[in-house]
């Protein structure tokens, strides 16, 4: 399987901008649509295999866009600020950690039939790197716990929002959401799954399909939505590392075990001789940080992870933007 060669020809011909909106909605185009409830581990796995060209063009001819990612890229929280700041009272958003584009079919497939309208259906990029700190920072809060029970003041990107932050069931995570006329909740799945280091991208696929179409879940939606405007979104994706290829060339597994341990980021340090490179030192917003550069793991004393986030590549980046309503 090969890039498109017109996604090819537009990614090298357009400005950094224009390009990373061809590579995003090519990957939306790769997986959002419908999925089958009764297949959505091969369903995943096939968009997996069909994305797999474009993040190896990103690692090889491609890798100078991600040092432009931050600059040229359109980032969710900007979006969220601005999403925010155009709307009057009667606005929720509902930050579910670590949801990935592979997650984003199930919403959209489930919110028509249950009665809602999808206003928008998009992707952004996540900060720089990949993770749960700079988001929280680049919203204005000081981490993500700093939402719990209405905690996080008022210097923040949602001015007047009565905000939370839970890892329960979704039933219970219902009944904290009050008739404030303005609603955020940053809820812990799927990244608990994703940082347990026991799942699997076939058994989070299998979770997901469950979990995004049960009964519980959407009573969450309904709460959020009563009186609300509401955006589903996330922080970052996940990489699925379990089926990424060994790095077999003992120099370049040694530098990446040295480097990066069993992750996907590193404190700054040398770069390696490799043309194109394993990995690119990123200065950012949030401090300059080394990324491992594209689908690779190798072998580490620790094990490496079947799923990962930090790291330079489509899936860890790309977030959804939702945004539903209901009469």
């Amino acid at each position: 399987m090969a890039l498109p060669l017109d996604i090819v020809r537009r990614i090298q011909s357009e400005t950094p901008d224009k390009a990373w909106r061809t590579v995003l909605n090519h990957a939306w185009s790769v997986c959002a649509d419908p999925i089958a409830i009764d297949a959505p581990t091969k369903e995943v796995m096939r968009r997996e295999r069909e994305l797999y060209p474009l993040d190896l063009y990103l690692a090889t001819a491609g890798y100078d866009l991600w040092a432009q990612m931050e600059s040229s890229a359109p980032r969710n929280t900007s979006a969220l600020a601005l999403w925010w700041a155009q709307g009057g009272p009667g606005r929720a958003v509902l930050i579910l950690d670590a949801l990935s584009l592979r997650e984003v079919p199930w919403i959209l497939q489930a919110a028509p039939k249950l009665g809602y309208t999808v206003q928008a259906g998009r992707v952004h990029v996540s900060e720089m790197p990949g993770e749960t700190t700079p988001f929280a920072k680049a919203l204005g809060f000081a981490q993500r716990s700093s939402l719990e029970s209405n905690g996080a003041g008022s210097g923040h990107c949602f001015p007047g929002a009565k905000t939370e932050c839970v890892g329960i069931p979704w039933a219970e995570a219902a009944s904290y959401v009050t008739s404030d006329p303005d609603f955020v909740l940053w809820h812990h799945w799927p990244d608990d799954r994703v940082d347990s280091g026991t799942a699997s991208l076939e058994s989070l696929a299998k979770e997901a399909a469950q979990q995004l179409s049960s009964k519980d879940f959407w009573y969450l939606v309904e709460r959020l939505t009563t009186g609300r405007r509401l955006v589903i979104t996330s922080d970052h994706g996940y990489a699925a590392t379990g089926h990424f290829p060994l790095t077999e060339d003992d120099d370049q597994a040694k530098y990446l075990q040295q480097r990066f341990k069993s992750g996907r980021l590193a404190n700054n340090g040398d770069s390696g001789p490799w043309i194109p490179p394993l990995d690119l030192q990123i200065q950012s917003e949030h401090g300059t940080r080394r990324l491992v550069l594209g689908r690779r793991k190798w072998k580490s004393p620790g094990g490496y992870p079947a799923l990962a986030h930090g790291g330079l590549s489509i899936l860890e980046v790309a977030v959804p933007f939702i945004e539903i309503s209901r009469p």
